[in-house]
């Protein structure tokens, strides 16, 4: 994968993950636009809403990509560290540099989802959770019916 898909990828990815309550909305809305215009469109977002929220990508997204990368290349050199001549300081040390990597990442998310959501008005942060509400609410339903389609089909025993 380029790096510049890889950067979308991880980009959109954050985003994703920072608007906790938008990815059951996002998976809802038709195809096509990134995930800002698929915001846009689920809460009617205004242009200037859109650029506030774009700014917070190019301002943190990099920094996201930047430890993403690292984050990556650390896993990998953990990978090589397994077999039967280990060295328990190497693991130790790229175990703990992964930790902070992932924290670093995890709040840098948080900032990204703080920052998006001061850019909603109190209406579209209601319209954000009445969807999402909505949209938990049919997957509960669709895990319900194949539970009960298993047990009719003797997948499980009934509980």
């Amino acid at each position: 994968m380029n790096i510049l898909k890889r950067s979308i990828l991880v980009i959109a990815t954050a985003l994703l993950t920072a608007l906790v309550f938008v990815q059951p909305v996002l998976a809802q809305q038709p195809q096509g636009g990134d995930q800002v215009d698929q915001l846009a469109a689920a809460l009617g977002l205004s242009e200037e809403q859109q650029a506030e929220i774009r700014a917070v990508i190019e301002d943190l997204g990099p920094q996201i990509e930047a430890l993403q990368q690292r984050s990556d290349q650390v896993q990998a050199d953990l990978r090589g560290e397994v077999g039967h001549d280990y060295d328990e300081a190497a693991i130790r040390s790229r175990a703990a540099q992964l930790g902070e990597l992932t924290g670093e990442m995890t709040a840098l998310s948080l900032l990204l989802q703080s920052k998006v959501q001061a850019v909603f008005s109190p209406e579209q942060r209601e319209e954000l959770e009445r969807q999402a509400e909505q949209q938990r609410q049919m997957q509960e339903e669709m895990m319900r019916q194949q539970f009960q389609q298993q047990q009719q089909q003797g997948g499980m025993p009934p509980q």
